[in-house]
């Protein structure tokens, strides 16, 4: 397997393509380095200082906070990089698109957090946890002023992977100056917020100031029509929430906070590996949407690396575990185990269909697909969850992606049938 992945991407480093491919696959890989390897650096002193305990409060937060940050993304992350894109030429037309993506995603951030205030004025367990869910928050408006989406689209990666290693240093810095008792966990969530609010404006100024990309003027209609373009995208990302996100969310009313500390602790492996393999899929997408066929080529990258990771994690689990955690956190083991399996399952998610169908223009079949496997999710959530825990939990999501990977696999291939 790994001599077949080597010879695949001696074939891409050939051709042009291939180079820009390998240049933002790089700068990506920095990027992903940023987001997870400083945070796996402050895991340890966390662990010690706010405990399980702490960490499910965090979990409970980001699970809900993953909700409004589908909705203020809008599918624009996929739909808006293709258009800008195929544009990029066209300064115009590029202004164009980036504003009303932009315009459209403060309006649905304003929403977001109408409904985030209604669900703490009448739940309770909501009430009880305000304040974090209020701080987790703010990664919305940070994550609106950062736009990856926009400088993947136009793959130029260097500008965000620098912005994004030196704030993310700086932040880090903090947990450890700063956290020093249970009570501080709140601060966690706060200083990636301000990771990203802070890398958000050196971003803009670069877009405005040196690309000399124009925000024009909000128009309604614009908005609605971008926001309305984006729609079966939208619901193909955040369906998956009903199984993934949920079923963390429902373990926090059922199990509490150290259940979901344990189930945190156990998946946050599995979605560094994800995240690795979401560089790929990102790398890919822009070339994909100009010559879809170089496919096949993604596909063999994708699925040789998401085996190699399954397989490594659940080997290397219990050492995982005990090396970054402490004790109370053993539990854990069993959670990576069980959600390493589902690694291979999103690297079909993402290779035949964020990078196969919605470049070749299936969203409404994508759609179909991801709502029916999300519903069977979030029905056998109810069951697993209440009798088998933050287990029940890790079952969940690995049986439902296996289900929308196999069911995605399956469509794509009628598709190229068809072809």
């Amino acid at each position: 397997m790994i001599s077949k992945l080597k010879s695949t991407l001696e074939r891409l480093k050939k051709s042009k393509d291939g180079k820009t491919v390998a240049s933002n696959f790089g700068y990506l890989m920095l990027l992903q380095i940023a987001s997870y390897i400083f945070p796996l650096l402050t895991i340890p002193y966390l662990a010690r200082v706010i405990g399980v305990e702490g960490f499910g409060k965090i979990a409970f937060a980001a699970a809900v906070i993953v909700w409004f940050k589908t909705i203020s993304d809008w599918g624009f992350n996929y739909t808006a990089t293709r258009d800008v894109a195929l544009s990029k030429e066209n300064l115009n037309k590029v202004s164009e698109i980036f504003s009303n993506v932009l315009w459209a995603r403060i309006v649905l951030m304003f929403i977001s957090l109408l409904i985030l205030m209604i669900a703490i004025a009448f739940i309770p367990y909501f009430r009880e946890n305000k304040n974090i869910l209020l701080v987790s928050f703010l990664l919305i408006p940070g994550n609106i002023i950062f736009p990856e989406w926009f400088f993947q689209a136009m793959e130029r990666m260097k500008f965000i992977t620098i912005l994004s290693l030196s704030s993310k240093l700086v932040f880090t810095l903090l947990v450890f100056v700063f956290i020093k008792e249970k009570s501080d966990f709140i601060l966690q969530p706060l200083f990636i917020s301000l990771g990203f609010i802070v890398s958000g404006l050196i971003a803009m100024y670069i877009i405005l100031a040196k690309w000399k990309i124009k925000i024009h003027r909000p128009k309604l209609i614009e908005i609605f029509k971008t926001i309305k373009g984006s729609t079966d995208v939208f619901i193909n990302n955040i369906m998956p929430n009903l199984y993934n996100s949920f079923s963390v969310v429902l373990l926090g009313f059922y199990g509490g906070s150290v259940a979901n500390g344990l189930l945190d602790a156990g998946s946050k492996f599995i979605n560094i590996s994800q995240q690795f393999l979401l560089i790929v899929s990102r790398v890919f997408f822009p070339l994909l949407s100009r010559k879809i066929d170089s496919h096949n080529l993604y596909a063999k990258i994708n699925i040789y690396l998401s085996i190699f990771a399954c397989i490594s994690l659940l080997i290397l689990a219990p050492f995982i575990i005990r090396f970054f955690y402490t004790e109370e956190f053993v539990s854990a083991v069993i959670i990576l185990r069980i959600m390493s399996i589902s690694i291979i399952f999103s690297a079909l998610i993402s290779t035949f269909g964020t990078n196969f169908m919605i470049v070749k223009g299936y969203e409404k079949k994508l759609r179909n697909i991801t709502v029916v496997c999300s519903f069977i999710g979030f029905v056998s959530a109810f069951p697993l969850v209440i009798l088998y825990g933050y287990i029940g939990a890790a079952i969940t999501i690995t049986l439902t992606r296996a289900i929308l990977g196999l069911s995605i696999l399956y469509e794509a291939k009628q598709i190229e049938k068809q072809r």
